[in-house]
């Protein structure tokens, strides 16, 4: 039943729980820079940014040049004795499409490339009618949810580090020349940082909400992204 002051116990309507400890709280209008936080540990439940809806599109393109350049541009050459080879992402997958380690290849280039792309692609489809004051596409509801489903499977950072631990192998036996692709990799790793700090969940679902667009409420489960 709902109570005066505007929540339903029963379905929820109007209450909004701390992803950490499940204390639920009453939703409140921010202003962009207030800070909403949990009153039982303290962790963050919304923070709206002004003009961040613009700045996470334009951080979701930057997702897909980065990774068009990681892809085809040269990744690192090796030399020794006086014979070196440069090689790609792309090259590496051709290199195995006919091999035993074709679907390992596959995986590999899914995880990395493929659904980082696909999250900035899907971010970009819900943003940018909401960035223009406009009601949002039919499915940026589904669309979002898929964002942050597809998060912790995005692996960019994962394949960085783990590329850097070879590389310390290797370098014992040949002279290693990172190529543009590691370091367009690095700046990647900065993007998705600065859209993190960009994104406020909570605001994007309720201006989704505002719209009209139904949600069923399975937003709440994964929290606000800081």
């Amino acid at each position: 039943m709902d109570t005066r002051d505007g929540f339903d116990l029963t379905t929820g309507r109007g209450l909004m729980a701390c992803p950490r400890c499940d204390a639920l709280h009453v939703e409140e209008e921010l202003d962009a820079g207030e800070t909403l936080r949990c009153v039982r540990c303290g962790g963050l439940l919304a923070k709206p940014r002004g003009g961040a809806f613009v700045q996470l599109i334009a951080l979701s393109f930057t997702t897909v040049v980065l990774m068009m350049g990681a892809i085809f541009f040269p990744f690192l050459e090796i030399s020794r004795m006086g014979f070196g080879n440069a090689t790609s992402l792309f090259g590496v997958a051709l290199a195995f499409a006919d091999g035993v380690l074709l679907p390992l290849v596959l995986a590999v280039m899914v995880m990395i490339v493929g659904l980082p792309v696909l999250r900035a692609f899907l971010l970009v489809y819900t943003l940018a009618p909401l960035a223009q004051g406009r009601a949002p596409y039919r499915h940026a509801a589904r669309a979002f949810r898929w964002t942050e489903l597809l998060r912790p499977w995005s692996m960019a950072e994962i394949f960085v580090i783990g590329t850097a631990v070879a590389l310390v192998k290797v370098a014992g036996l040949a002279t290693v020349h990172l190529g543009p692709a590691f370091w367009a990799f690095c700046a990647l790793i900065l993007v998705n940082l600065a859209s993190r700090g960009f994104m406020c969940q909570t605001t994007i679902w309720d201006a989704i909400e505002d719209a009209g667009l139904p949600t069923d409420g399975r937003e709440a489960v994964g929290g606000p992204v800081p």
